[in-house]
């Protein structure tokens, strides 16, 4: 009986060793906030800002009016028909000018992602190679980490910004 609890202890003691060992091969990325840093994002970023930077301005001014025109509603009675129809002719093109600002956001988010997901497969395939990672979690993933696992994304934004 003694043997065998023995064994069991040796047993249990390997497995819980090992799994220290493996601990250790565990490193935490952020590939979103790797991908977000980098240069080429704040390059497609500002090109996008310029882009729409005349329909952001005339929605802005639009929601303004629509606010203006509200309030002078709700403080002056019963608005006009013609006021009434500007009112809904402004909310229109606000409406519209919102869902060409989404969608091109949307676009431009959607080719950002083409053009970097290969980049980005390579820059994290070199940051598991050179530390040899066994596991790799997301930060949004970890329930409970004994200590502080290795925190590659600012490894994996360097290297993108160099496959750039």
């Amino acid at each position: 009986m003694r043997k065998l609890t023995a064994a069991l202890c040796l047993g249990a003691m390997g497995i819980f060793g090992s799994l220290q060992v493996q601990a250790a091969d565990v490193a935490m990325l952020d590939w979103q906030k790797a991908l977000l840093e980098t240069d080429a994002a704040q390059r497609t970023m500002n090109q996008f800002r310029n882009g729409i930077h005349a329909k952001q301005q005339e929605a802005e001014s639009l929601g303004q009016s629509l606010q203006a025109m509200q309030q002078k509603f709700q403080d002056g009675g019963q608005p006009s028909p013609e006021e009434q129809q500007a009112f809904r002719d402004k909310g229109q093109r606000f409406e519209q000018l919102r869902q060409e600002i989404l969608q091109a956001r949307q676009e431009a988010e959607q080719r950002f992602m083409e053009d970097a997901k290969p980049k980005l497969d390579r820059a994290i395939q070199q940051v598991i190679d050179r530390h040899d990672v066994q596991v790799l979690v997301a930060p949004q993933g970890v329930v409970h980490a004994e200590g502080d696992l290795p925190d590659l994304t600012g490894e994996v934004t360097e290297l993108l910004n160099s496959l750039n």
